[in-house]
Order: C-alpha cells, then sequence, then structure tokens
C-alpha cells in the first residue's frame, strides 16, 4: 500500500523518460509547467461536475436544466511563471470555480511572496526586479502597489478591531519615520502600543503617527482604545512621560504610569563608549534590580561615584526622570520582572527598524504604515506567552483585587 502523499515511481519514471535537462523538466515549456496546466486544467473540470451534479456525457444531464458549455482561456501568473488555461463553463453561467476563481490572474501565494517582500522593506521596483530575476515572472509596479494597497483594508479592520477590556500592562514606543508630506520629507512619529493580555500573551493593539507628541495626541490614542474595549490597564510603561500622565489620569484614572526601564537604559548606552557598555548596562542593572526604592537611590548614588567623571550625563538623567523611574518599586519582583524585560520591545523595535531601514523615505503615511503592518504581523507570529507570567498574575490579583476580571480569579 502506498503511503499517502506518496507518488508511483513508475508514473514518474515515465513522465521523465527523455527528459534529461533542467530546462525539459522546470524550463519555460518543461514537465513542471505542463503538469501544472493539466492538473488544474482537471481539477476546474471536477469542480464543474461536482456543480452540475453528473460525470460529463451522463443520462441524469439529460434535462437537468444545465450542461457544460466548453471553456474559456485566460493567463495564470505564479511560480511556474505563466500558463495559458482553459477554465469549463456551463450554459447558466452559475459555475464559480474555487481553485482559481473569476477574475483571479495570479495563483494564489503569489500575493503573499509580493507582501513578504514589501515587509521587508524592498521597493515597488526592486520587488519587481526580484520577481523578474528569481521566478521569470513580469510584474508592473502598478500591480504591486495594488497588491500592498489591498493590505490598507486589512489594517483599517485590525486597527478598529474590539480588544480586550483589562490588559494588565501596555508598553507604548515609538520609531521615527522619515515620510514626504506636502513635497518635503520630514521625521515623524509613529507609535505603537503593546499590551500583555490576561493570559500573559503579547498583542499590539495599534500604530499611530503624529508630527506631535503631548497630552492632546496621547489623549486621542488612548480615547482610541477605550473606544475599542479597553476599560482598565494596570500598569502603562512609556518612552518620556510628555503630556502622557495627564492623559492617563483622564481615560485610565486608576493606571499606574512607569517610565520604560528598556528605554531608560538605551538612552543612557548613547553616552558610552562600546567597550564599556557592557559595564555600564551591568551598574545599571543594579539600579532598577534594586529591591526597594531608597536601595535605588543608594545604587544611583554608586553609579554617579564610579561613572560621572566619564559620563555625568547618565546619572542626571536618571535623576531627571527618577519620579517615572521609581513607581515599580512598589511591586513585587515577579510583576518588576516583565515590567523591565527587554524581549517584547526589543524584538519588535529590531523588525520593524529592519523594515523602515532600507528606504531613504515613504512616499506617504500610509506607505509606511503598510510595511510597518506587515512587519508586525510576521513578528506577532513568532511570538511566545511571557514567561514567569502565571507568577506575576498571582500578584496582580492580589494587588488589584477590585479591578481584576472575576473569571480570571
Amino acid at each position: 500500500m502506498k503511503r499517502e502523499g506518496k507518488f508511483d515511481e513508475q508514473l514518474i519514471d515515465e513522465l521523465l523518460k527523455g527528459r534529461t535537462t533542467v530546462e525539459s523538466i522546470a524550463g519555460e515549456n518543461g514537465l513542471l509547467k505542463q503538469l501544472t496546466k493539466a492538473i488544474l486544467e482537471r481539477a476546474l473540470a471536477a469542480e464543474l461536475t461536482t456543480h452540475l451534479g453528473y460525470e460529463k456525457h451522463e443520462a441524469e444531464g439529460r434535462g437537468s436544466g444545465n450542461s457544460r458549455n466548453g471553456a474559456s482561456s485566460k493567463r495564470l501568473k505564479g511560480d511556474f511563471g505563466t500558463i495559458e488555461l482553459e477554465v469549463p463553463r456551463d450554459r447558466a453561467s452559475s459555475f464559480e470555480p474555487q481553485l482559481v476563481a473569476k477574475g483571479q490572474t495570479r495563483w494564489a501565494g503569489f500575493d503573499d511572496k509580493i507582501l513578504s517582500l514589501y515587509a521587508r522593506g524592498m521597493t515597488t521596483r526592486e520587488i519587481q526586479g526580484h520577481l523578474e530575476e528569481m521566478y521569470q515572472v513580469e510584474v508592473s509596479p502598478a500591480l504591486i502597489s495594488a497588491v500592498t494597497d489591498a493590505v490598507l483594508d486589512e489594517v483599517k479592520a485590525w486597527q478598529s478591531r474590539a480588544l480586550d477590556k483589562v490588559y494588565p500592562i501596555v508598553y507604548l514606543d515609538a520609531l521615527v519615520v522619515k515620510m514626504r508630506t506636502e513635497g518635503r520629507v520630514e521625521n515623524r512619529a509613529v507609535y505603537v502600543a503593546i499590551g500583555i493580555t490576561m493570559e500573559g500573551n503579547k498583542e499590539v493593539l495599534g500604530l499611530w503617527t503624529s508630527a506631535n507628541e503631548g497630552a492632546k495626541f496621547w489623549l486621542q490614542v488612548l480615547t482610541e482604545l477605550n473606544n475599542r474595549g479597553v476599560k482598565d490597564i494596570f500598569i502603562a510603561c512609556v518612552d518620556g512621560l510628555k503630556g502622557f500622565p495627564q492623559a492617563v489620569a483622564t481615560v485610565f484614572p486608576k493606571t499606574t504610569v512607569q517610565l520604560c526601564i528598556v528605554h531608560m537604559v538605551r538612552a543612557s548606552l548613547n553616552y558610552v563608549n562600546w567597550k564599556e557598555r557592557v559595564a555600564v548596562a551591568t551598574d545599571l542593572k543594579l539600579i532598577y534590580r534594586s529591591s526597594t526604592e531608597q536601595e535605588a537611590e543608594r545604587q544611583l548614588a554608586e553609579f554617579g561615584l564610579k561613572w560621572d567623571k566619564k559620563y555625568p550625563s547618565i546619572s542626571a538623567l536618571w535623576r531627571r526622570n527618577w519620579q517615572g523611574i521609581t513607581p515599580f518599586f512598589q511591586f513585587p519582583e515577579q510583576i518588576r520582572k516583565i515590567v523591565y524585560t527587554t524581549n517584547a520591545i526589543e524584538s519588535l523595535n529590531m523588525s520593524l527598524r529592519k523594515a523602515i531601514k532600507t528606504r531613504g523615505a515613504f512616499p506617504t503615511e500610509d506607505a509606511a504604515i503598510k510595511v510597518m503592518y506587515l512587519a508586525l504581523r510576521n513578528l506577532a507570529a513568532k511570538w511566545n506567552a511571557v514567561q514567569g507570567w502565571k507568577e506575576a498574575l498571582n500578584h496582580f490579583a492580589m494587588l488589584w483585587e477590585e479591578r481584576f476580571p472575576q473569571h480570571h480569579n
């Protein structure tokens, strides 16, 4: 008995008889292309048989009110190049093929290649050249734009989807992206919100662009999250505090605002010679991993004594932002560890920067959002649940018992 999915080797040998070159097997008129055409046409014929309810030439078809009516030709592009396909028709014109739909000119999965290349930051022209080089398929820039523009509808649906009622932790991060606005290139901030769900999964809540950060902008973002179903956030981790605490107090008055430790460390290391980065990062860890706020203040003073002569800006930065850094010292270690973990933000930052770095400037805001959304979609598919989440959740339940969702008790 043949194993499922294993082809008859004698049949394969028969098909390959006399074909000894790459061209004769995988070339323009090679075996693979001929097989693809034959299999697709046979499958389409089987679809029509199912639709009509009787085999070709069978008596059941007489007087049935519908019958086969020849075929129409269509050109189909795909990994195999371009083939001329004969698509069967019925007299009532009620047959709607599923394998190769009406109006479809590209084999399913080909659009995914375009989107995958676009998500990696390749321009329309670069994608066109890549597809022609790799698959010998000519794809116009207009077609590539049409495929990627279709993503915008998906983005709109994703950006307005309903969210959970409670997110124990939400991170808000920003990237600077060059965009063309009114004929000139300018830097614009793109903000990303990542929520940690009650189950400990990371979820990107949305993308927003703004020329200016401030209370009004943050109020708009938080109001949108609230309108999409978010009723409570226990801890909000942010990069910078400009206007944010006021906006949080308006929409989520019980939320603790925490300056993101990841960003504090990253900003600190910008001042440091690369050879000493590990040493400075290790000493900074003694500050934010202190057991109490008093111990953290002592470690900050020790850090200043050791590094101020060479890097005075670092301890000054931490003292200036101390009020935003210290809230999380009120939480137990299990929660603090998740608050200052770098994985969620750093992996997101790296993927997004990789996707946008190849572009000089995006022609429009939509073009930037498309690339970032596709990059996020690829990244989210690889995310795992937060480590140590169950232990942290128990502490969340004790600290915020009256706000904790009932079904998680």
